[in-house]
């Protein structure tokens, strides 16, 4: 019986780090896979080494923190931070050796024989190549590079998170020969496991300013070597009154989580630029080596790191494999990548219209990147030089570098509309960036508000006020993603425009919550965390569940980026219990375990790593034949339900409901870069075996060209627009 069964025991879930580190296996399946581009293989190994970064920077550094505070509660898997971190060590060395026998096994063969040569070592230039790289170093390297020595009246230097790093065993010239035992080749040309007061340290950073990858001129191939290669082939030039025994490269990776109390800091602002500094400096939680590098020399390295064995990953390659993403950056090398796909126009909004006109005929939903972003852009410069525009309000969570929403923020501002925008600083990894653009934004007289105390404010919105003849009308945009232009072009998401009173109401509802202490007694559509949103998917997976017991059709279609908080989760081992069908679509982190008799076996997880990162939350109820769909700007995890202001919207006019669909269909029927997961926790590619390749993906840019194109050879055909006002209930 379902009654009986303890849907909270820890062995009905995963742990939530080793199954992010399943994901990260997946996206290096894809750098195996020999269907794929040789160069997108590349781009998706260095995916794999970047979110490796990112997870021990965070995660495993939070873990450490816990193990350091003697934090011993246990996770919804039953483990506790110190078993959690051994099983991470574990697995994670296991994935580095994949990523590195990808590389050499793989990837260099492949390279070579497309014409594409990677010297691996500094010994292997032949004559030629050797003076060109000498005379690279002397013109451009060596006025860049700070050798720094360590002694008794130097101490051992502050080594940068995440930089690149030369160590070297020195001896000063004129100390006999006779002081290294030759015959221990295993340490620095004989050097002793003991302690020599003659040998010394020293470390020269490889500069970031300058290129990783330089290329070597070459008639018959392309010629590349690596920074560090050259530094290390000419590394004596560095240190002219001393014999270099030993040169090695390592990198070190450090706590970079920043820990502010909201609390007791006068100015956010500031308090987050302090801290930021202090990224850099944070405790060593992982070191990379060369593999074979010598004992003494590492010895004095994780002596000062104070790193532990199992923290030390010795590489047989180049340290960082994120610099494989400069290579993929290189001109030359199109028929070696997938043909770069451009964003289509959106068929509802042509060219020259009014966007508001458009928008008051009817909602209008955009697919992004198969659409393109320009017209939430547009949006936003509209209304910054419309003379109807009274104001704009917008959430900014990850905007691009040179962003044009920010430019015409600040331009409505100069114009005099009322302009507010929640910048969050808090958004991890672009804080500093976020932090230019709130000056920049005050600057131009935007009012600018740094978050809420406690809470990420992720929720995706934007609200333009206008004077129209029949009185004041509210646009809103709403979306699943950033309002961020250059990563719109590579993750998947969803955004509504509309106008509709409802919403506009509560999109105003949202920004006087978030500005000032005003919460409005009843919300009309959006569900808001982390007041009431957990409370509202709970609500819809128990109405299924009711569905379900009656005999009527009961089902859940969800897609996220990440599912790992156990309310929801065990509230879908009970609607599974109860016999309602449940398909996720789960790009990331999953805790769920499927096929557990009587607790998840109508549940089917499915993950999609392709050429487009997918990024959209989408969630659908069947509702006893009477389907709820609904947009999300949230995961289904603890810290999006209740940690962050995040927005629900629901999609209820007939032709969007039939696109949303349209897409859950074809995500749902993907056999080219969907994996299921099994009843043992693992992700396999779907059995192909009489089954239609097909790939949601490629279809989705198939068909977003295929009606740009009948657009184009009927520019004048009539569009028929659904009012705004006519909503399936």
């Amino acid at each position: 019986m379902a009654s009986e069964i303890n849907f909270q025991d820890p062995k009905y879930y995963e742990n939530r780090e080793l199954s992010w580190l399943k994901f990260d296996y997946r996206i290096l399946y894809e750098a195996r896979d020999k269907e794929n581009p040789l160069f997108e293989r590349l781009k998706f190994l260095s995916i794999t080494a970047s979110n490796l970064d990112e997870f021990f920077m965070v995660r495993v550094a939070s873990l450490k923190d816990m193990v350091h505070a003697k934090y011993h509660k246990k996770d919804i898997a039953g483990m506790t931070p110190l078993e959690q971190l051994e099983a991470i060590n574990k697995e994670t060395h296991a994935l580095v050796n994949m990523q590195y026998s990808t590389y050499n096994r793989s990837l260099l063969p492949q390279l070579s024989l497309n014409g594409i040569q990677i010297i691996t070592h500094h010994e292997n230039l032949t004559k030629k190549q050797a003076e060109f790289v000498d005379a690279y170093f002397e013109d451009t390297v060596y006025p860049v590079l700070t050798p720094m020595a360590v002694d008794s009246s130097r101490p051992f230097p502050l080594i940068r998170n995440k930089s690149l790093n030369l160590g070297a065993l020195v001896r000063k010239k004129g100390i006999k020969e006779e002081k290294a035992v030759k015959e221990d080749k295993g340490n620095a040309k004989g050097l002793k496991d003991g302690k020599d007061d003659e040998i010394e340290f020293a470390t020269v950073q490889v500069p970031s300013v300058l290129p990783r990858i330089f290329e070597i001129p070459e008639q018959q191939q392309r010629t590349f070597i690596f920074l560090e290669e050259i530094i290390e082939r000419n590394i004596e030039k560095l240190f002219l009154n001393y014999d270099v025994l030993s040169v090695h490269p390592f990198r070190v990776m450090r706590n970079a989580d920043l820990s502010i109390e909201e609390d007791e800091a006068e100015d956010l602002l500031k308090e987050i630029e302090k801290q930021l500094k202090k990224r850099q400096w944070g405790e060593a939680i992982r070191l990379e080596v060369e593999d074979g590098i010598d004992k003494p020399l590492l010895r004095i390295i994780r002596k000062e790191l104070n790193v532990s064995e199992e923290e030390i990953y010795y590489i047989n390659g180049p340290l960082d494999l994120t610099v494989l993403m400069k290579l993929y950056g290189l001109d030359g090398f199109d028929e070696l990548k997938e043909k770069p796909y451009i964003p289509q126009p959106v068929q509802k909004l042509p060219p020259e219209c009014d966007i508001f006109e458009q928008i008051r005929k009817q909602d209008i939903l955009l697919h992004h990147p198969y659409q393109t972003f320009s017209p939430v852009v547009d949006f936003i410069k509209n209304a910054a030089r419309d003379p109807q525009v009274l104001a704009i309000k917008q959430t900014l969570y990850r905007v691009s570098g040179n962003s044009p929403i920010i430019a015409a923020l600040a331009h409505a501002a100069e114009n005099g509309k009322q302009v507010s925008v929640l910048v969050e600083l808090k958004a991890r990894f672009d804080e500093e960036n976020n932090i230019v653009w709130a000056k920049k934004l005050e600057k131009a007289g935007c009012h600018v508000i740094y978050g809420l105390v406690g809470l990420k404010t992720h929720s995706k919105i934007t609200l333009v006020v206008r004077r129209e003849e029949d009185g004041i009308r509210r646009y809103v945009h709403l979306g699943t993603g950033n309002y961020n232009d250059a990563t719109a072009k590579l993750y998947t998401d969803l955004g509504l425009l509309t106008c509709r009173e409802d919403i506009g109401e509560d999109a105003t509802a949202v920004f006087n919550m978030l500005s000032g202490y005003s919460e409005p007694r009843s919300w009309n559509k959006l569900a808001l965390a982390p007041l009431w949103l957990k409370n509202r998917f709970l609500y819809l997976i128990d109405r299924e569940i009711e569905q379900a017991k009656q005999g009527n059709e009961a089902r859940i279609v969800a897609k996220m980026n990440s599912l790992c908080d156990r309310d929801i989760i065990e509230a879908l081992y009970q609607a599974s219990s109860a016999g309602v069908k449940i398909e996720l679509i789960v790009r990331g982190i999953c805790c769920l375990k499927v096929g557990i008799p009587g607790v998840s076996e109508n549940i089917t997880v499915r993950s999609i790593v392709g050429t487009f990162l997918e990024h959209s939350r989408i969630f659908y109820f069947e509702n006893g034949g009477n389907p709820e769909y609904y947009l999300a700007s949230a995961d289904w995890m603890p810290r999006n339900l209740n940690r962050r202001v995040e927005i629900l919207f629901p999609i209820e006019q007939l032709d969007l409901k039939e696109e949303v669909q349209h897409i859950l269909n074809c995500l749902l029927k993907d056999t080219m870069k969907a994996q299921l997961l099994d009843k043992d926790g693992n992700y396999d590619r779907i059995d192909r075996r009489g089954k239609e390749l097909f790939g949601a993906q490629a279809n989705f840019c198939k068909e977003a060209m295929e009606e740009t194109k009948k657009a184009e050879e009927d520019p004048l055909k009539e569009r028929v627009f659904v009012p705004a006002t006519h909503h399936e209930e």
